[in-house]
């Protein structure tokens, strides 16, 4: 298994933040089929104030750019981007990839 751990800042503001984590607790079927269907066996979301963190396991031969790549084409996947922007702080037209900012481990125990 391998596992990412990515981060991202909503905009600053209460009401969208408690939009974005409603949103969340309702993810269309089709995204979450689409996550599986790429290879991620689980991933979460915590947040803090308006701090994001998100820890995405795959299988063994996930590769990310690729199989993002091939993720964001399947079905409402940019549709789903389009909506969950209007909460993030970046550009609307921003990818995934653009808006996730992939982390590196420095310590384990």
């Amino acid at each position: 298994m391998k596992r990412y751990c990515q981060t991202l800042e909503l905009k600053n503001d209460k009401s969208l933040i408690e939009q974005y984590v409603k949103a969340h607790q309702n993810v269309w079927q089709e995204v979450k089929d689409g996550q599986k269907e790429v290879g991620i066996l689980d991933m979460q979301i915590y947040i803090y104030d308006n701090r994001l963190f998100m820890i995405v396991d795959t299988i063994d031969d996930f590769d990310w750019e690729r199989d993002m790549e091939r993720l964001s084409n399947l079905p409402r996947q940019k549709e789903w981007e389009a909506y969950v922007s209007q909460f993030q702080g970046c550009s609307p037209d921003a990818t995934s990839k653009d808006k996730w900012q992939l982390m590196n481990k420095i310590f384990q125990l």
